[in-house]
This record gives C-alpha cells, sequence and structure tokens, in this order.
C-alpha cells in the first residue's frame, strides 16, 4: 500500500504546480495517516481533473479552482457542508403564520448596484467547518445587518448558541441543518443572542450555555420575502435587500460546480429554484455588463471560509428565473 502511495504522490507532484498534492497539503495544513493518505489522494486526483476540465470549456465564463476542501468526494461535501433547509412544507405550513410579509415600499427606486459590505453592515467572512450548520451562520448574518442598521454597531454573533439551543422546539437540529426562521424564532423567544466572543463557534452541538449578560442582539420578529417561489421573480428580494439590508437566503447547493466555484458569475443548468441545501446571505447585487444575460448576479455571503470563491463570498445570477431558488426561501429579522 505504501508503495501504492508513493506511486500516485510522484504522479501528482508530476501534474501542473496548481495540482501538485503535497504543495495542497502544507497549504492547507493536511496530514493524513498512511490509509488515509491513499483514499485522500484519490479523491483530491478526481477533483482536480473535474477542475481543469471545467475551465477548460467555452461555454461559460465561470472558473473554479481547487480549495481546502479537494479531499472530499462531492458527496462528503454536501453531507458536512450544506446541512439541508429544504423543509418547505413545515416552512411554508409553519413558519410563515408567525411571520410578517413583506411590503415593498411604495414609490422605491431600485439602485443599479447595492452593496452593504461597503456600508459597514456585514461582519467579516466566517467558517462552519464540517458541521451543517449554514442555517446558523445566515440567522447571524440577518441579525447582525439590522442590528448595525438600527444602532450603528456591528456586533458579531453566536452562531454556536444557535447550533446548541435551537433545536427539539424550534425545530432546528444542530449540525443536521435547519432554518433562519426558526432561529429568530428562538432568538425572540430567548431574550437575545450572545455575542461570538462570549460563545465562540466550536462546530459540533453541545449543552446550550447562553448567558444573559453576553447578549449582543435582540429580535422581535421576522419578515418574509419569499414572492420566488411560486412566482420566480426576484424583485421582492431585490426591493428588501435594497431598502432594508443584508438578507438571509437558501439555495441549491447540491452542484459540484459549486464546491470549488473561484470567480465569475455562478450559472448551473440544473440548478433547482425548489430543493434548497445550503443558507447563505444575500448582501447586495449588480452588473458585469458582459455574458449571455448582461451577467446580473447577486452578492451572496457563505460560510465557507475566505479560501473559498471570491475571499468567501459569490456571484449568483440574477433575474434569471429565480436561478438556484435565490428567492424561494429568504426572509430577515426584526430588531
Amino acid at each position: 500500500m505504501l508503495l501504492l502511495v508513493a506511486s500516485l504522490l510522484s504522479v501528482a507532484t508530476c501534474l501542473p504546480t496548481m495540482y501538485n498534492f503535497n504543495a495542497w497539503k502544507a497549504e492547507h495544513s493536511k496530514v493524513y495517516t498512511s490509509n488515509e493518505e491513499l483514499v485522500r489522494l484519490a479523491v483530491w486526483m478526481d477533483n482536480a481533473k473535474y477542475v481543469d476540465q471545467y475551465n477548460r470549456r467555452q461555454d461559460t465564463t465561470m472558473t473554479l479552482k481547487l480549495n481546502a476542501h479537494s479531499d472530499l468526494t462531492h458527496e462528503e461535501f454536501r453531507k458536512t457542508m450544506t446541512g439541508s433547509v429544504n423543509n418547505t412544507k413545515a416552512y411554508y405550513k409553519g413558519m410563515m403564520e408567525a411571520a410578517s410579509t413583506y411590503i415593498e415600499p411604495e414609490n422605491l427606486q431600485l439602485p443599479e448596484q447595492v452593496d452593504w459590505r461597503e456600508k459597514g453592515a456585514v461582519t467579516p467572512v466566517k467558517d462552519q467547518g464540517q458541521c451543517g450548520s449554514c442555517y446558523s451562520f445566515a440567522t447571524t448574518g440577518g441579525v447582525e445587518g439590522q442590528w448595525f442598521r438600527k444602532t450603528g454597531s456591528l456586533v458579531s454573533l453566536s452562531e454556536q448558541q444557535l447550533v446548541d439551543c435551537s433545536s427539539n422546539f424550534y425545530g432546528n437540529n444542530g449540525c443536521n441543518g435547519g432554518l433562519m426562521n426558526n432561529g429568530y424564532r428562538y432568538i425572540k423567544d430567548n431574550g437575545g443572542i450572545d455575542t461570538e466572543e462570549s460563545y465562540p463557534y466550536e462546530a459540533v452541538q453541545k449543552k446550550c450555555r447562553f448567558r444573559a449578560d453576553t447578549i449582543g442582539a435582540k429580535v422581535t420578529g421576522y419578515v418574509d420575502v419569499s414572492s420566488g417561489f411560486f412566482f420566480k421573480t426576484e424583485h421582492a428580494l431585490a426591493s428588501a435587500v435594497a431598502s432594508v439590508g443584508p438578507v438571509p437566503v437558501a439555495i441549491d447547493a447540491s452542484h459540484r460546480s459549486l464546491m470549488f466555484y473561484s470567480g465569475g458569475v455562478y450559472y448551473e443548468p440544473s440548478c433547482s429554484a425548489w430543493n434548497l441545501y445550503h443558507a447563505v446571505m444575500a448582501v447586495g447585487y449588480g452588473t458585469t455588463g458582459q455574458g449571455l444575460w448582461n451577467d446580473k448576479y447577486w452578492i451572496i455571503k457563505n460560510s465557507w471560509g475566505t479560501t473559498w470563491g471570491l475571499e468567501g463570498y459569490f456571484r449568483l445570477l440574477k433575474d434569471h428565473n429565480n436561478h438556484c431558488g435565490v428567492a424561494s426561501m429568504a426572509s430577515y429579522p426584526l430588531v
């Protein structure tokens, strides 16, 4: 087996520098046992081949690259890094009963571009690690943005508290997925959410350790802007992002291309508007002025760390039949 590992390593080292397995391991501080090395090298080489073949395509301007997750199979990545939010039946039957309905401001003229990062309403990109807690990062991101707009203070809030404390009665599932609205309901009933500093992230569900003396923000309710689920329109979401602030959304993140996204406007022909696997946050929108659809895009904040995508962000095709379901399950908290 050791000879086979050495043989595979020699092959990988002969590939172009960007596909050098040893260099990749050093860059991402990866250490394996000899048995793990064989498995992870084979997975890594398959991913390297996929990325290389995709980047040779002539029918897309999107680019991919290897990243810290390149030793995972696509199925492993989906299980550990997305955390299903695809509970649309429960969402629409129960959660919308408690939600306020988004009403677009009268005579609102949508600006051509919006970026709440420039206005100080967005905390730095975080990393959920191998825990399906994306919903907790989208929830805190929504509260952080609204709390900033209310108080002028940008406070990083505790995803770990939501992982530990918003299960059971509130319907979230620790490291196995959840819903932003469940998180808002928990924070409201709980009387607040702790700061990130006082209740740091650990990427594993533990006993709830909320402290009332370290609350960083409070929630009074939440608003649904999910007009896209039935009508495939993104106008309400654009209106909310422009007038309210960053808006948490759910998307279909089940495709291998997103795993390795590194630039361009994300477009996946088979992306679903209904099968929603990942919670992220729309922090703005814009356009490149180029491409088949003039490449209008949403600016999406992810929770896969800064080594993924555009320093943790990606551009998702906008106004194209609710691509990847970006407008299907959008909501924001009231503070």
